[in-house]
């Protein structure tokens, strides 16, 4: 009985989220893109926002660099406001079906989105994504925890998740408690409105996914 109420309350919100973006999807905030932004030499960073500081950047470009080495998965990192590289960022990183790439922008009501290569959904479904950025993106956590946190945890729980072969769910809390974050995401992401999405000019497709 209590499974099926947890998977009733989760088919719920999942629905209420897609009928909101339906009814209430705002214009996307303006960017530009400028691909001239692209650093001259390879990093696996592009704060644009500056969202991270100088030592947060050079340890999490140094961990991403690593774990690509040590597992084959290629996570890439853009922070952006009122200008961004764009699809150049594609070619920039040579994303591939086995690619993540985090887009951080604070002009919306999710600071989150992300961009999923193929093989990656098949260990990571679209329910993981939906979960990760309304935990991690939503404005009651960006305020009492910062941007650079959003994007830090938000890499971590997709690191951890590939590392250990998949996960249905992201890790780190029991599910009773999964559903309520997940509720009251998509209830305070209704109350605060629906003003703004983060820019889309960088959300290209990797894949297809299931």
């Amino acid at each position: 009985m209590k499974q099926v109420l947890i998977r009733r309350l989760i088919a719920i919100c999942l629905g209420l989220m897609l009928n909101l973006g339906l009814w209430f999807a705002p214009p996307a905030a303006a960017a530009f893109d400028a691909p001239e932004l692209l650093p001259d030499r390879y990093t696996a960073i592009l704060d644009l926002a500056e969202a991270l500081t100088n030592a947060q950047q050079a340890r999490l470009a140094h961990d991403l660099d690593d774990f690509e080495v040590e597992t084959g998965w290629k996570l890439r990192v853009l922070t952006q406001f009122d200008r961004t590289p764009g699809r150049a960022v594609k070619e920039f990183w040579n994303l591939d079906e086995r690619s993540v790439l985090l887009v951080a922008d604070s002009r919306g009501g999710n600071i989150l989105n992300f961009n999923v290569g193929d093989a990656v959904y098949q260990l990571l479904p679209r329910t993981f994504w939906v979960e990760l950025q309304t935990r991690f993106g939503n404005q009651y956590f960006v305020a009492e925890n910062g941007e650079d946190e959003s994007i830090l945890q938000a890499i971590n729980s997709v690191k951890l998740c590939l590392n250990k072969g998949g996960c249905r769910v992201v890790p780190g809390l029991p599910q009773e408690q999964w559903v309520f974050t997940l509720i009251t995401s998509v209830l305070g992401g209704i109350i605060c409105g629906f003003s703004a999405i983060p820019a889309n000019q960088a959300n290209f497709s990797l894949g297809n996914g299931p």
